[in-house]
């Protein structure tokens, strides 16, 4: 059965098409810089083949529109009619409290969506776009919303409340979400395949780490606690988001550089970070180069970075009480092997030799597409 999934960004659209008996990756690719003058489609198909085409794109639907024609109109097609396709499934951010598993899109689940666009304003929007066109573009075919939320749905109350009056929260849902629940779910299971243990009797801590960074305490299959919080800049410090800090800090600029809160939210989710600290680059390869060359903002950059992992990784556990395997996953996670060994050998000490340390290269895209095979098959 063949699944495409489909990932809005404010600016590009990813895609993947799968053959989910197999587990195959028949086409994957993208188009980039939507609404600007030059727009870019790339792809790769199975046999090697890589694509990269300039397109006139101006908005989401317009992508969809460009994906379509790619997998069924090009010379590289690898779709002889978009009915062959079982079921979209689309990457969405936020589900608030309502979605606490993946579900078949209704213009009820729609309404859901844009409402929590307020909770999530830079990811809903566009996963909404892409939802709203695939419908038509891909009529008929059944659309799934695969929610990153949604595995922490699992946390206990008292690691999901902030200490702050208790009406916020019925008020306005004021609460720990988390995010990057999709790899999460999917790495933990990995893991306890590698370390052969059944999913449900592992404790396991996933440690995703990229651009964007969270940690999640998985405790039998379910998450029980997580670092990203009521949105994604809460936890580890990462490429351009301040991750933990004292809220005050954020009265304090409003009132020492006479700012609004929305440059106080511009600076914290995409001037901070990495590139806030080091003044070098949001990118841990250029915080390396730089470190090695005796850059000292650099170094604390890295420093600041690998700290906190090591500090969430020792308070998880002692949430789980014992701990199976930490594993690393996403762009740093998978490939910056140094900070990975440097923290298996800092928390030697609290871990001994029990606890294996390693790295699984996350797949959100197959698992998305067997949420969406499950649950079209039903209908």
């Amino acid at each position: 059965m063949l699944i495409l999934v489909i990932n809005c960004g404010s600016s590009s659209v990813k895609y993947e098409l799968l053959d989910v008996k197999d587990e195959a990756l028949l086409c994957k690719g993208s188009v980039e810089r939507i609404g600007e003058e030059s727009s870019t489609l790339n792809y790769h198909v199975k046999d090697s083949t890589n694509v990269e085409k300039d397109v006139k794109c101006p908005d989401h639907h317009r992508a969809i529109e460009i994906i379509r024609d790619a997998l069924v109109n090009d010379e590289n097609s690898v779709l002889s009619d978009v009915t062959e396709v079982a079921g979209v499934g689309h990457r969405v951010v936020h589900g608030g409290e309502e979605f606490t598993e993946s579900t078949l899109i209704t213009d009820e689940v729609i309404k859901s969506i844009e409402k929590f666009s307020e909770l999530a304003p830079l990811h809903n929007p566009p996963a909404l776009e892409g939802i709203r066109s695939c419908m038509k573009i891909f009529a008929g075919i059944p659309q799934v919303a695969v929610f990153d939320t949604a595995f922490h749905h699992s946390l206990p109350k008292y690691a999901y409340c902030y200490g702050i009056p208790y009406g916020f929260y019925e008020k306005y849902g004021i609460r720990r979400y988390g995010f990057h629940g999709t790899s999460h779910r999917y790495v933990s299971a990995k893991a306890a395949e590698i370390i052969g243990k059944p999913l449900n009797d592992a404790n396991i801590i996933t440690v995703h780490l990229g651009n964007g960074c969270s940690i999640a305490a998985v405790k039998g299959s379910r998450s029980i606690d997580t670092s990203m919080g009521f949105t994604p800049l809460e936890g580890l410090l990462m490429g351009t988001r301040s991750g933990d800090l004292d809220p005050a800090v954020v009265l304090f600029l409003m009132e020492k550089e006479d700012i609004s809160s929305a440059a106080v939210n511009n600076i914290l989710n995409k001037k901070s970070g990495l590139l806030g600290v080091s003044g070098v680059s949001n990118d841990m390869r250029d915080i390396l180069k730089a470190r090695e060359e005796g850059n000292e903002r650099a170094k604390l950059a890295y420093d600041i970075f690998v700290y906190r992992i090591k500090k969430y990784i020792g308070s998880y556990s002692a949430v789980l009480g014992t701990v199976d395997a930490v594993v690393f996953t996403g762009g740093i996670g998978e490939h910056v092997t140094k900070i990975r060994e440097s923290i298996e050998k800092d928390l030697k000490g609290l871990f001994g030799d029990k606890v294996k340390f390693f790295s699984v290269q996350t797949n959100e895209e197959l698992l998305i597409a067997k949420d969406t095979y499950e649950i079209v098959s039903k209908t």
